[in-house]
């Protein structure tokens, strides 16, 4: 391992690109400390703090902590994440971005210009809201058309940067920028989480074989998520031989492989952010009893919040793949290249093969997904751990943080082995997300 780290920084080309990468994510760092102005941010880390466990808690750990101290970079790059998106999910439904998919490079040109243009104008409408949210909790000194112009621009203007240094790290750096840009915001929450976790372990005297058994679980979650990350079904594929002129092509055995977790870590996003809108709507609610009785219901701790959040992920889990991973598609692609599954007709009937097996494979990831989830809510029941450290047990920021190291592990060792080294894993077989 210390062998691999000194045969990265040996590596000419590969050393400036890791090096740029970091001093982006670091100025993606400074602007989440850059508060926007004309808020008073005393009384605004307090009432942030009331807020932590409904649908602004998730978009601050998304924004990396900037969210809560209404910085410049305070919207985070998920405008830019819903953006694309909603023009994914317009691929599946309208012609014309179906035509832009299958287009190559220039489809994918014109709809990154569309995503940048639809990235703008989300950004915009999402922080004219946010402005809005901060008179509406008395968090502004002078609030009014000028504060909320103010925002809408510097908020917007910081998400815009964001996009560009995402990338900036795809073109000059290594690893995908924006899913980089996501990485670094939560792993910076982990101190914090740490910080208040040591807090309560002194104040509870809890048992030191309770922390050690803990450590011991948090290793073993992750392995179980890079199984769940790089778990795939290979399907064998054949290629007919073809004669072009005084060349042959195909004749060749290969295997086309269906992941079992093909949605990656959207059903979790998707799931809990409407399990986080009862609660949103309950804090700007006047307590009654019906309230009261209805919020019980939606609390972390209630078996019925389980419930519904796991049957939500599987549902999404299901949905997200059918969008993402068209077995029509696939066998249309198999059949023009001349390709075909042993056993199984070209055309509709690889198509129906492949969406069967697809089928019985998501079913597994999607429990997975679901108890990988529903972790954390267990962990701070059963142990009184605080939810910021159990967070890192599961859920949405484990899975981001597993994928995307996987994702940074599998690109630095393709420069090694391009370069005749050995990466992290001698057999060469770490596999990231995409």
């Amino acid at each position: 391992m210390i062998e691999t780290f000194r045969n990265i920084f040996k590596i000419n080309d590969l050393r400036k690109r890791i090096l740029f990468t970091v001093m982006m994510l670091a100025i993606c760092r400074i602007g989440t400390f850059i508060v926007t102005p004309g808020i008073n941010t005393i009384v605004l880390a307090d009432k942030m703090r009331e807020l932590s466990g409904t649908l602004f808690g998730l978009y601050d750990l998304f924004a990396g902590g900037a969210f809560s101290k209404a910085a410049v970079f305070g919207m985070g790059i998920m405008p830019y994440i819903s953006a694309s998106i909603i023009l994914q999910l317009l691929g599946a439904v309208i012609p014309y971005f179906q035509r832009l998919q299958k287009e190559g490079e220039e489809g994918r040109k014109k709809i990154t210009q569309y995503t940048r243009y639809g990235t703008m104008l989300i950004s915009s409408m999402q922080a004219f809201g946010v402005a809005i949210f901060l008179e509406s909790i008395d968090v502004v000194i002078n609030p009014g058309m000028g504060f909320r112009f103010m925002t809408m621009v510097s908020m917007a203007s910081g998400t815009m940067l964001l996009m560009w240094l995402g990338e900036q790290i795809d073109e000059r750096g290594i690893g995908n920028g924006i899913s980089l840009i996501i990485f670094i915001g939560i792993i910076a929450s982990l101190p914090s989480a740490i910080k208040e976790e040591w807090i309560q372990f002194q104040s509870d005297n809890r048992a030191l074989l309770t922390e050690l058994f803990l450590m011991a679980l948090a290793f073993g979650i992750v392995a179980a998520l890079v199984v769940l990350t790089q778990a795939q079904r290979k399907i064998p594929v054949q290629y007919a031989k073809r004669v072009v002129g005084r060349k042959v092509y195909g004749g060749v055995n290969t295997h086309f492989p269906l992941r079992v977790n093909t949605a990656g870590v959207m059903p979790i996003i998707f799931a809990q952010a409407i399990m986080f809108v009862p609660s949103t709507v309950f804090a700007f609610l006047p307590d009654s009893d019906f309230i009261i009785t209805i919020q019980r219901f939606f609390a972390f701790d209630h078996w019925f919040y389980w419930l519904v959040y796991g049957t939500l992920i599987i549902f999404f889990t299901y949905f997200y793949t059918a969008i993402i991973l068209n077995p029509v598609d696939v066998a249309d692609n198999l059949k023009k290249q001349g390709g075909f599954i042993p056993g199984v007709r070209p055309g509709k009937k690889t198509a129906e093969f492949l969406d069967s097996i697809l089928t019985r494979i998501t079913l597994p990831g999607s429990i997975a997904l679901a108890i990988v989830a529903i972790l954390p809510y267990l962990l701070v029941k059963t142990f009184n751990i605080s939810y910021n450290y159990a967070s890192f047990f599961g859920g949405t920021g484990l899975l981001i943080i597993v994928g995307v190291a996987l994702d940074f592990i599998q690109q630095v060792e393709s420069h090694l082995f391009m370069r005749h080294y050995e990466g992290f894993s001698r057999t060469g077989r770490i596999r990231g997300r995409r």
